[in-house]
């Protein structure tokens, strides 16, 4: 192997999920070059991470980085995607290829017929086998995410009663039905004992000022005001971290937090539970729900109108040591 690329083009999570592939390759194989074929958007995810050789951007169509990625002369392509699009880049770039496993059937059958003693090898370990026949193994080291200096934010910037320590508290997740109401963090926060940093993007924004007005100064918003390696640095620094099942749980893996996760309609059997993270770290879900998963993924709204998987959570559980 001289040169192999690496494709994932989305999303957060399954970028961080991607690493341990990066790092095996690299470390296990010095003199390969490790290149990483993604969307711009989260090119930031990847430009510190020092086993890759090249990063290689695409904004809507694969059309707009083919040239560049036949002058490379690949001698492998590693699909970590497996859609349509990586299909095209593999058509084109004629090399030979390895697609990891999706398990789509086996998520529908799980979905469909509520079968919760079938559980999902966790998808690190499915990357993994792709890695296989060059003699690569899983180092069992975990996640990485690298934060450049720039981005660090340094706790000497918030408030007073927050620079002795922190829980940062993910409030955000894709689908609606993957995040807590936002009365149940409001009760969650008045509970806990410390301090606390909301993590979340700007379309969680109008959420934290209400949870912050209702908090009160416990509460330090960090909603939408800082960009994503920023908001890794306060995962980094958190003492604890709550999140839903959403990119930023997968990089207080990285760091291995502590994460209590909070799982609604989705469930942990589908194989993207934090991957080694802190030892104390547990998941909090309503358990034997009948409607429960009712997506593979999510919706905007409960199907079934109660939203019990989220609404019924054992508040209990985020105050337990």
């Amino acid at each position: 192997m001289k040169k192999i690329l690496i494709i994932r083009f989305s999303s957060i999570g399954d970028i961080v999920l991607t690493t341990p592939v990066v790092r095996c390759l690299k470390q296990q194989s010095p003199a390969t070059e490790v290149h990483y074929l993604t969307k711009k958007g989260f090119r930031n995810l990847l430009e510190s991470n020092p086993y890759l050789s090249k990063i290689h951007v695409m904004d809507k169509h694969v059309n707009e980085v083919m040239e560049e990625l036949k002058k490379e002369k690949f001698d492998h392509i590693i699909d970590l995607h497996n859609n349509l699009r990586t299909a095209t880049v593999k058509l084109k770039l004629r090399r030979s290829s390895v697609s990891f496993r999706k398990m789509n059937f086996k998520k529908w059958l799980i979905v469909r017929f509520k079968l919760r003693k079938m559980v999902l090898p966790h998808i690190v370990d499915r990357y993994m086998e792709t890695v296989k026949q060059f003699g690569i193994e899983n180092d069992h080291k975990g996640l990485d995410y690298f934060i450049p200096p720039s981005d660090e934010i340094s706790t000497s910037t918030l408030p007073l009663n927050h620079q002795n320590g922190f829980i940062a508290f993910v409030i955000g997740a894709k689908h609606y039905t993957k995040q807590l109401p936002t009365e149940k963090i409001i009760s969650i926060c008045k509970k806990l004992s410390q301090p606390i940093v909301l993590l979340g993007g700007k379309e969680d924004m109008d959420r934290a000022k209400e949870i912050e007005a209702a908090v009160g100064s416990t509460i330090f918003n960090a909603c939408g005001k800082y960009n994503l390696n920023q908001s890794a640095s306060f995962i980094r620094q958190a003492k604890k971290v709550i999140s839903h099942d959403t990119g930023l749980m997968h990089v207080a893996a990285a760091f291995k937090k502590e994460i209590i996760s909070v799982w609604g309609n989705t469930v942990p059997a589908f194989g993207f539970t934090p991957y080694l993270p802190g030892t104390a770290s547990k998941i909090v879900e309503v358990k034997d729900l009948p409607c429960r998963p009712c997506s593979k993924i999510g919706y905007p709204k409960c199907p079934q109108g109660h939203f019990k998987c989220m609404r019924n959570i054992d508040e209990g559980e985020f105050l337990r040591e």
